[in-house]
């Protein structure tokens, strides 16, 4: 029976039961917590509890797996991670590796690699691996997936960069990978050519916020390559209403693509975005942006719509179970 590697090492895929495949735990950049951070927005141990309690609770709706793609850019520190994951037995977390940039290279490879004043084979692509085969940091939590961007401004440079490291990652691993990608700039397409081109298994790639678009042309397009819509921020309204989101599956539903979704909240215990206001900010303006919210008041939605409950397990259980497998 194939595995999958967790916070807490190895897991039977058999035994994800319902995944949500994009949720993070925290996104906490780690200059920005050291420099302005403690002692003002951020106190460890808090934040440490209120994840646990959070945790424990979507756990206890039916949720036994998260897949966080937290990677470079996110603020990944695993030992925190960790430290949370020993506390929710109940939840297998599953930790990513990759980058995530809008538009420009980490200056720590950037003067590495192909076409660099030091020309060679890309030091991303042997990170990542290392992060999937061996273990992340000295932490011996290996990453289970790779994770990249393709935001409103495209395969720039560095963007391009990323995404091919992320590419042959997986050509060499066989590591799944989720792309997050700009629904309304229609950048999912760009990702899975590139990807095409570099040999990647597309039906082991999620695009990610596929669902914030309506655009049932466009969603169809892309599963038609193989990829899974990463149906993934419920919640976040202003990207697209909740209304919407329903509807749109419902239909992809009924034309034959449950196979081809997943479904997620793409929220945080704490985002510092906000700093010290992040629990005021998500609460009063974007109150249905928390882990539970799919469990409490979309599946009833989409029932309501005609989704049928083999198709909700089959976004929730079955396709999260094959991509990982």
């Amino acid at each position: 029976m194939p595995a999958v590697e967790t916070v807490r090492g190895a897991v039977a895929v058999d035994e994800l039961g319902q995944t949500l495949m994009h949720e993070h735990v925290f996104v906490v950049a780690t200059e920005h917590l050291d420099n302005y951070g403690r002692g003002a927005w951020w106190d460890e141990e808090f934040r440490v509890a209120d994840a646990v309690a959070k945790l424990n609770a979507v756990a206890a709706k039916g949720v036994r797996t998260i897949a966080d793609p937290t990677v470079w850019g996110l603020g990944r520190y695993i030992p925190r991670i960790q430290r949370i994951a020993e506390q929710v037995p109940g939840l297998n977390i599953i930790a990513a590796t990759g980058i995530y940039a809008f538009e420009e290279l980490p200056h720590q490879y950037r003067f590495r690699g192909p076409g660099t004043i030091f020309d060679g084979p890309d030091p991303m692509v042997d990170d990542f691996v290392r992060d999937l085969t061996e273990g992340i940091a000295d932490t011996g939590v290996k990453a289970a997936f790779l994770k990249c961007v393709v935001e409103e401004k495209g395969l720039t440079p560095g963007v391009e960069r990323i995404c091919r490291a992320v590419a042959q990652a997986h050509v060499r691993t066989g590591a799944p990978i989720t792309v997050h990608t700009n629904s309304h700039a229609r950048t999912a397409p760009l990702a899975l050519d590139l990807f095409a081109k570099e040999g990647v298994d597309l039906t082991k790639v999620v695009v990610g916020h596929a669902g914030d678009s309506n655009d049932l042309d466009y969603l169809m397009r892309l599963a038609d390559t193989g990829a899974v819509l990463g149906m993934d921020r419920f919640g976040l309204d202003v990207y697209n209403p909740g209304e919407r989101r329903v509807a749109t599956i419902a239909e992809l539903c009924r034309r034959g693509y449950a196979d081809r979704m997943v479904l997620s909240h793409d929220t945080a215990c704490f985002m510092d975005y906000y700093g010290g206001a992040w629990d005021e900010t998500r609460s009063t303006l974007l109150p249905d942006w928390r882990y539970d919210h799919i469990h409490d008041d979309v599946l009833a939605a989409l029932r309501d719509s005609g989704v049928t409950d083999g198709q909700i397990e089959q976004m929730l259980v079955f396709n999260p179970k094959r991509y990982f497998s």
